[in-house]
């Protein structure tokens, strides 16, 4: 779902040259979600290979990654590990959404429906662990590193950030201010555009957050950012408190001193404390190692088109395209030395 703070942060538009050489954490599941989600047929059917698996989020790490390798951006892919207690009921809904958005999705099927099909398709894809695997496998060919968190990627990718290990961190949500992320760029899709639910397409550019710059024009603090959070609704309080949005969230914390007295006013039915506190102090993993290799051509072809039916000349194409691209900043930087 994602904390709801795009309405009252300051978002800068910026280009991929504000990045180049810039190390960027992406968060794979949000990646992952976005790839199985948009990534599909006209009637709503995901890509498959020959032999019907899925394939949509392979092609988005492909099309995605690669393209921002050429823009001579250093990418880290961050992986959630165990879910927090306080999410489970979250994902209990959530499933429920699926199953009654494929329940519209087979009605539609039955009448060749096939825009509500796209439509209710969308809302209802699963990410596998086979798929997981075998997205690492390719990652990892592409030689790009891969961090496991013990718990939220979001909360690893802000303590990589505030570690100043990775220059900003990279989601379409904006859950990684909760816990604290310096800096935070949405939009990273080089085709820059986005398709509506109308169908048609807008362009978009990478926006860049940066918390200390929107506390300051907000006139608050980061721990009454993450009380705007969940008043407003976060993944472990997913409605928040009905009626409140990100605005008078903000307006009720600058109101009242007292947020047990604001919360019980509100009439929350769940602790705010517990979830206040698991922004605060989730659990990341402090030893990690970030070494980018050169792509090792056997292993995309491998999972690329030996084993998922992709087309050779496309993904040659785009291999030469990221040495190319490699040989260019490399002459950047000599001819740094001879001006």
């Amino acid at each position: 779902m994602g904390v709801k703070l795009g309405d009252i942060v300051i978002r800068k538009q910026i280009s991929f040259e504000d990045l180049y050489n810039k190390i960027i954490a992406v968060d794979f599941s949000n990646s992952a979600y976005q790839f199985l989600s948009s990534i599909r047929q006209i009637d709503g059917t995901p890509l498959m290979d020959l032999k019907g698996r899925t394939t949509s989020h392979l092609v988005g790490i492909w099309a995605r990654f690669s393209n921002l390798m050429q823009q001579n951006i250093k990418l880290v892919i961050v992986f959630d590990g165990k879910m927090p207690e306080l999410k489970h009921g979250q994902i209990a809904e959530r499933i429920e959404r699926k199953e009654i958005a494929m329940e519209k999705y087979q009605n539609a099927k039955s009448k060749d429906d096939t825009e509500e099909m796209l439509k209710y398709s969308k809302q209802f894809p699963y990410l596998t662990k086979d798929m997981v695997e075998e997205s690492k496998r390719l990652i990892e060919a592409m030689g790009l590193p891969m961090v496991q968190a013990p718990m939220e990627s979001d909360a690893q990718m802000a303590y990589m950030n505030k570690n100043n290990d990775v220059y900003v961190c990279g989601s379409s949500d904006f859950d990684c201010l909760l816990h604290n992320a310096p800096r935070l760029v949405t939009n990273l899709t080089v085709s820059q555009k986005r398709r509506l639910p109308s169908g048609a397409y807008i362009k978009i550019s990478p926006e860049l957050i940066e918390l200390e710059e929107s506390l300051k024009n907000l006139g608050i603090t980061q721990d009454q950012l993450i009380l705007v959070g969940i008043l407003s609704g976060t993944d472990y309080n997913s409605q928040g408190i009905y009626g409140i949005g990100p605005k008078k969230a903000l307006k009720l914390i600058k109101e009242y001193k007292d947020y047990d007295k604001m919360f019980k006013d509100l009439n929350a039915d769940f602790d705010w404390k517990e979830i206040f506190n698991l922004f605060k102090k989730m659990n990341v993993e402090k030893k990690y190692k970030l070494e980018w290799k050169e792509i090792n051509e056997d292993k995309v072809k491998q999972v690329l088109i030996d084993e998922h039916n992709f087309s050779e000349d496309r993904v040659s194409s785009t291999i030469n395209k990221i040495h190319e691209s490699k040989q260019t900043k490399q002459q950047k930087s000599l001819d740094k030395w001879f001006k």
